[in-house]
């Protein structure tokens, strides 16, 4: 092991500077043993580094090579394995641990022993060692090989010092000064150590000669002490007589100290003394106005609403802690809370007999709006009661169950006196309904009259001033589109009870300005009514309140808003804006009941008034909703609004089951049927009403069911009728389809009108090839053999040959048809057409002409034939295409 030792020092240490202390042979746990040596090393330069060297022999030769290095100072743990016994086992935890088996113990434990001594030394005893003998660590290890050369080194390392940069300044000089300090050591040396003699002498003569200097030095330092003394008996003196000094000032502090607090509390219980008189102190003329002011008057209202005011602001002062234990505070609070009942007593009954009052009053001027179609002002009554509204607000805040009675007593009363107007109110209404009827009734079988129409005129404009802007852009319009109705209603659909050709226009217009003026006079009613609700109890109509929300809204018996709130504490509804709407609900109560059976009346007397009504009351639902889609208006006009649609559907359905039932009469021609033109004035009367609507789509969604089901029922007449070409009816009915659709202009039937227009095309020119037939029969016969021969294959110019199709026959079968002939035959044809159109519809001259276009073509045809098939032979129709355009023209003139 010596001799590898030295052999790494010499090959692989001495070069990089180190010096190698310790060294043990070991290879790797749990691995195939491939032996290498760890080395323990310091560098020989300063600063010492000491480090953990792995080497290894190379597998090609003898010599050594270094491998992996690790500085000591990153070794934390040495982990022997065990104490007791002997292992050569042993962990080396760097930045990883490392698991080693020595080749002996002995080497173990020295390897170990030297970094134990290399971590004293240089690391100050940072790493750990565990399960190591503690003989080991602070014991020598046996003298041996290894240990000698270790710990030899280890001396040498311990001895050595270096000298400073002063010392090696010293010797220098000290050299120079003797000329054998080189050359002779030895005489050199001799020569220190005699001056080292000397100077030895010289030191302890020194030092024999100060000892009179100590005895002086002593004596001083005793007389110094006895000077201390003294000044500390001083310093004694002095400090009891601060003692005292200090006892008498810590008096006075404490003094001053009582007296400041004394000043502070007396300011305090001041300032507290003023804070309750000032804040809980009630002037005598509030408290007088509270006992016995005037609540009739607007003056003794307004002294009465300050005290009420004061009073509020005493009781909810915010006492400061303390204040609610102190006996006079409790007595003023008893005196304010009795105020309180007193005043909330006195104003809770002086509103219940206003509203009684105002129930009397109101029902005094009933009377005079029996016969007019209008509903009593209730704004003085609202103006009364407003300037109370700062007193209900006290009332809610300081008083809830009397507030809440106010509001049950009030819709009790209020509701009583609206139910008796609104009812009234309506059946006004509902007599110049039935009363418009009966007069128009008396002059439905008589052409319309001057007088008629500027009754109707007079009805739009009559009572203007009280409608709305929407009523009066209905109106125009109505106006707008009379002239384009017919004079007489004959032909409308009979619908309801009452038949529409009994009905009259101005009937209808009159109906509509009832039903507009029913709504205008409802929804200001309404509106006034709700805004004096918000006011005088002092709800929000947009600001919710938080609170827990409850489900009795639809329940307006008188207890749902009493079972909202315990005795007066407000359990708050899920908002303000709810309580309003329950109020509406049930003070107006009647009002849909009543709506619902006006509009009942009015599809009972013609249920073409349901597109009166859907158009009135969708721009009426629009325009609450615009201005709040949850309040009362908004809601009940919306649930109406659901009963009119259901009658406009109605209505539709009885149009499409009416086509659906329609016979038609065997033995007379059927013309423009009965559903067809009346869908023409279906939809001039709802074009007219329904312009600028604010729910088209309604109407759009009815004119596609009505116009396939006329479609259909043209059809399915068509197919039954025995006396009318099948031809003649879809030519005719489609044509007036199209001229309607054409008219009115209706977009969502655009698809619709393109049909009607191709249907009438289609069965105008089937009609047409139909009647016209073969006007020269055996002429057509004989050119169809002609087409027939060349269709088998024969040349145009070559069937002249054909013994049937030569040119003598083909002379004689012309001279058959001279223009007398053909002339007669077409004024067959013209009466023929005649007897199957109808005058109504004035078709004839265009079924005429498309029927001498026709049988043009087929004389071109012939011409055409003749003059590829017998080309040179000069042979013509006796008659010509002028002569054609000659007889059509006289026959359609002598008719």
């Amino acid at each position: 092991m010596t001799a590898i030792k030295h052999a790494l020092q010499r090959d692989i240490f001495t070069p990089n500077d180190e010096r190698l202390l310790s060294i043990v042979n070991v290879c790797k746990a749990g691995k195939k043993k491939r032996n290498c040596f760890l080395c323990a090393t310091v560098t020989t330069e300063r600063p010492v580094q000491v480090n953990v060297v792995k080497v290894k022999k190379s597998d090609k030769g003898d010599f050594y090579k270094r491998q992996t290095a690790w500085a000591l100072r990153d070794l934390a743990v040495v982990d022997a394995k065990d104490a007791v016994k002997e292992n050569p086992e042993f962990d080396l935890h760097f930045d990883k641990v490392y698991k080693w088996v020595a080749s002996s113990s002995v080497e173990k434990n020295t390897f170990i022993s030297c970094i134990w001594k290399l971590n004293q030394r240089y690391l100050r005893k940072k790493i750990d060692f565990i399960n190591v003998s503690s003989q080991l660590l602070e014991e020598s290890v046996p003298s041996g090989e290894n240990q000698s050369v270790a710990g030899g080194d280890e001396e040498a390392v311990d001895e050595y010092q270096e000298l400073n940069a002063r010392e090696e300044q010293d010797i220098e000089i000290m050299m120079e000064g003797c000329e054998c300090a080189i050359s002779n050591a030895e005489a050199f040396a001799e020569k220190l150590s005699r001056e080292l003699q000397v100077l030895d002498g010289a030191n302890i003569q020194s030092i024999m000669a100060s000892e009179k200097q100590v005895n002086i030095l002593m004596k001083l330092l005793d007389e110094a002490l006895k000077e201390v003394d003294q000044i500390e008996l001083k310093l004694s003196s002095y400090e009891e007589m601060l003692q005292s000094v200090k006892e008498q000032m810590d008096q006075i502090s404490e003094s001053n100290h009582l007296i400041h607090l004394s000043n502070t509390n007396n300011v305090k219980l001041l300032t507290e003394i003023e804070f309750l008189v000032n804040h809980m102190d009630l002037a005598k003329g509030h408290i007088k106005a509270l006992q016995e002011g005037d609540l009739t008057s607007s003056r003794g209202i307004e002294a009465c609403t300050n005290a009420a005011d004061a009073l509020l602001q005493c009781m909810n002062v915010a006492l400061r802690p303390g204040h609610d234990m102190l006996q006079a505070v409790k007595q003023q609070q008893q005196r304010f809370s009795d105020l309180r009942e007193q005043f909330a007593r006195r104003l809770a009954s002086h509103l219940n007999s206003v509203f009684v009052q105002q129930g009397h009053d109101q029902s005094s001027t009933l009377a005079q709006h029996s016969v007019e179609l209008t509903l009593p002002n209730h704004h003085p009554f609202h103006r009364d009661l407003l300037r109370y509204a700062k007193l209900m607000e006290w009332l809610k805040n300081t008083d809830y169950g009397k507030y809440e009675g106010l509001t049950k007593n009030y819709m009790d009363y209020l509701s009583r006196l609206y139910e008796r107007e609104i009812k009234d109110f309506f059946e006004v209404a509902k007599i110049k309904m039935t009363g418009t009827t009966r007069e128009g009734k008396k002059f439905a079988t008589l052409p319309r009259k001057e007088s008629a129409v500027k009754q109707e005129t007079e009805s739009l404009h009559g009572s203007s001033g009280k409608l709305t802007g929407s009523t009066s852009s209905l109106n125009k319009l109505s106006i707008q589109s009379s002239g384009n109705r017919r004079s007489q209603s004959s032909s409308l659909l009979d619908m309801g009870n009452m038949s529409a050709s009994d009905l009259d226009v101005a009937d209808r217009t009159k109906f509509d300005k009832i039903f507009e003026q029913v709504l205008s006079e409802l929804e200001p009613l309404c509106l006034a009514e709700q805004d004096f609700i918000s006011k005088f109890f002092k709800l929000q109509q947009h600001q919710s309140i938080s609170g827990t929300a409850t489900n009795e809204s639809e329940e307006m018996d008188g207890g749902t808003l009493s079972r909202s709130y315990t005795s007066g504490v407000p359990q708050t509804i899920s908002s303000e804006k709810d309580m309003i709407r329950q109020m509406m609900t049930k003070i107006f109560r009647c009002i849909e009941p009543e709506l619902n059976n006006l509009i009942a009346l009015g599809d009972k007397i013609d249920s073409f008034n349901s597109l009166y009504m859907l158009v009135k009351m969708s721009h009426h639902v629009w325009t609450a909703q615009n201005v709040d889609p949850a309040s009362f208006l908004s809601t009940t006009l919306g649930n109406v609004l659901v009963t009119v649609k259901r009658n406009f559907d109605k209505c539709i359905s009885n149009q499409m089951k009416q086509m659906d039932e329609v016979k038609i009469s065997k033995k007379s021609k059927v013309g423009i049927l009965s559903f067809v033109a009346e869908f023409e004035e279906f939809a001039a009367l709802a074009e007219s009403i329904f312009k600028n609507a604010e729910r088209r789509g309604d109407l759009d969604k009815a004119y596609i069911k009505l116009i396939r089901a006329v479609f259909v029922s043209v059809e399915k007449v068509a197919n039954e009728s025995q006396k009318t070409p099948r031809d003649v009816v879809m030519m005719e009915n489609f044509h007036r389809i199209f001229a309607t659709l054409s008219r009115l202009k209706i977009s969502c039937l655009e698809a619709e009108k393109k049909e009607a227009k191709q249907k009438y095309t289609d069965h105008l020119q089937s009609y047409v090839i139909y009647s016209l037939g073969q006007p020269l029969e055996k002429l057509n016969h004989f050119f169809e053999g002609v087409e027939a021969r060349v269709a088998q294959g024969i040349r145009e110019e070559e069937v002249s040959y054909q013994l049937a199709f030569n040119k003598q026959e083909l002379r004689k079968v012309i001279k058959e048809y001279p223009g007398k002939e053909v002339k007669k035959g077409l004024d067959n044809l013209y009466k023929k057409v005649d007897k199957h159109l109808c005058e109504e519809e004035n078709l004839l001259q265009v079924v005429w002409h498309s029927m001498q276009d026709e049988f043009i073509r087929q004389y071109k045809h012939f011409e055409g034939l003749i003059a590829r098939c017998y080309p040179g032979s000069g042979i013509t129709m006796e008659f010509t295409i002028q002569d054609i355009l000659d007889y059509c023209s006289s026959i359609a003139q002598s008719h």
